[in-house]
């Protein structure tokens, strides 16, 4: 059984060009019939244009799956640290 269950796993590789990741500070989200797009951006106090760092393209399925892994990291995320404030709520504009 044990054996079954390593063939099955999926051996995720992070290449060091990927590994320090890129901040983004502002999404932007689409969709189409089959596909969700979603455009991760930087957005700098006082500068007048803001550059996309990452683009993602997940089927819808993918996108689901995407919004309950996050809804049960926060979940994990706030049972830690506290709840998470968004910026209008928290007075921060």
């Amino acid at each position: 059984m044990e054996n079954k269950e390593n063939k099955n796993q999926l051996q995720i590789q992070l290449r060091p060009d990927m590994a320090d990741g890129k901040y983004s500070n502002l999404a932007m989200i689409g969709h189409g019939p089959n596909e969700f797009l979603m455009d991760f951006i930087f957005a700098a106090p006082g500068m007048p244009q803001a550059p996309v760092v990452s683009r993602v393209i997940m089927s819808p399925e993918n996108a689901k799956q995407l919004l309950f892994a996050l809804t049960d990291n926060i979940k994990k995320y706030e049972a830690q640290f506290g709840e998470i404030m968004p910026r209008a709520a928290a007075g921060n504009n």
